[in-house]
């Protein structure tokens, strides 16, 4: 799916990735952009409708999906990572409701929308969801789970023409990640891979140097096919 002349809702739109989404969808000719944020934001480019957004807020997702007609393409970027021990269950509830229930809820109440265009859905992951990284527990398994979430999505509104596609990215140079002291890709590169990977179909995306690297051996690999054949059990 080419993001040109559709109608794109990303959450997370005020700094980061989220930010950088918004540009390149404007770079690729998107008709309309809904920016999802928690904070005011205003943007120079008419094309762009900022929405009252936190994830874990159902009222506030509910007025937003009536305050959006039609939807092409579903970015669920909005995240949440902070250092924990898995000490504070607490801090593993939060980890849960923006970065898992978030995207459920979003998915969710936008489904109508995403099934009239037969358009997509868009998970921001990451390679935690792979292989915890054990400085930021809470924030790997809820995307561990998030990823569970996305396979399950793909196989169950397939039938309904939605396309469900997981992103699963390495270091990138945010704010969430700026105490990593390792190689970061910028959030304009990983933007653009990101909706790149929309445009060619894949089902995971692998938008930056180090999660590029686990590509060639997913595609054709044992989860991958483990995947395929318990999506073939819905229709037996």
């Amino acid at each position: 799916m080419s993001i040109e002349n559709r109608t794109v809702l990303i959450t997370g739109a005020n700094r980061g990735i989220g930010r950088a989404l918004v540009e390149e969808a404007l770079r690729r000719g998107a008709k309309r952009v809904y920016a999802g944020t928690r904070v005011v934001c205003t943007h120079p480019d008419e094309r762009v409708t900022y929405l009252s957004l936190d994830v874990t807020d159902q009222a506030q997702i509910e007025a937003a999906a009536k305050a959006v007609e039609s939807l092409d393409v579903l970015v669920n970027n909005a995240g949440l990572a902070a250092y924990d021990n898995l000490s504070d269950r607490a801090q593993l509830e939060q980890h849960l409701a923006v970065n898992l229930f978030g995207p459920h809820a979003m998915a969710s109440a936008f489904l109508p929308q995403l099934v009239e265009s037969r358009g997509a859905i868009v998970n921001v992951l990451s390679v935690a969801a792979l292989a915890s990284l054990p400085m930021i527990p809470a924030y790997s398994i809820s995307k561990a789970a998030a990823f569970s979430l996305t396979q399950s999505q793909r196989a169950l509104l397939a039938p309904q023409g939605v396309r469900v596609h997981a992103v699963l990215t390495g270091p990138t140079d945010t704010e969430m990640s700026r105490d990593l002291d390792v190689p970061k890709a910028s959030p304009e590169s990983v933007a653009a891979a990101i909706f790149d990977g929309v445009a060619a179909g894949d089902e995971e995306i692998f938008p930056d140097p180090l999660s590029a690297l686990l590509a060639p051996s997913w595609v054709g690999g044992s989860v991958k096919e483990l995947e395929r054949q318990n999506a073939a059990l819905l229709s037996t």
